[in-house]
């Protein structure tokens, strides 16, 4: 007897069916198993992040630390690092960040007097330990306190912007991670 031809293309069309039905189960268990991943990070960064924040206030408490700015905040110059320079008013631009590895306070002032007053003063403060990076309109001095601990003060001068004011932002990093 001859074989029924229908026979054989029924059972390899069903088998390429089934292959294929095989695939698309995985994928969409592989999405679902996906979607549900990105949910649940989702849920553990909403619960472990903490952001609070009236009037310009902004704090965010992690399990790493904290990142706070505030519009109205004032350093010391403890904090900062160095001194404020004088009669210099607090501006918007202050942070403070604490982590398990370190600090960084970011400090903003403005003053009337020129760039290169606020650059003499600082460069006075710092001695011959500080870098100057100076250019027409910024300048940048920094000083490395110790292996672990830098200041660095950022002065510009733009006639444009801070109603002709010159900024003064001071930023002060500890790194409490052994060198």
């Amino acid at each position: 007897m001859a074989d029924q031809p229908g026979a054989a293309p029924a059972s390899s069309g069903s088998s390429a069916v089934k292959i294929i039905l095989i695939i698309v189960a995985v994928i969409v268990v592989l999405g679902i198993l996906g979607l549900g991943a990105i949910a649940f990070v989702g849920y553990r960064v909403a619960h472990a992040v903490h952001v609070t924040g009236p009037n310009g206030q902004v704090s965010i408490n992690t399990p790493g630390g904290t990142i706070s700015a505030n519009q109205s905040q004032s350093y010391t110059a403890a904090e900062l690092g160095t001194d404020i320079y004088p009669g210099a008013e607090n501006a918007r631009g202050g942070m403070k960040m604490s982590t398990p590895t370190g600090s960084m306070v970011i400090g903003s002032f403005l003053t009337s007097d020129s760039k290169q007053q606020v650059i003499d003063f600082y460069k006075s403060k710092f001695g011959n330990q500080a870098s100057v990076f100076d250019t027409a309109d910024g300048a940048m001095l920094t000083q490395a306190v110790s292996k672990q601990e830098t200041v660095m003060v950022t002065v510009t001068a733009n006639q444009t912007r801070d109603n002709g004011k010159t900024r003064i932002t001071i930023t002060h990093t500890i790194n409490t991670k052994a060198p």
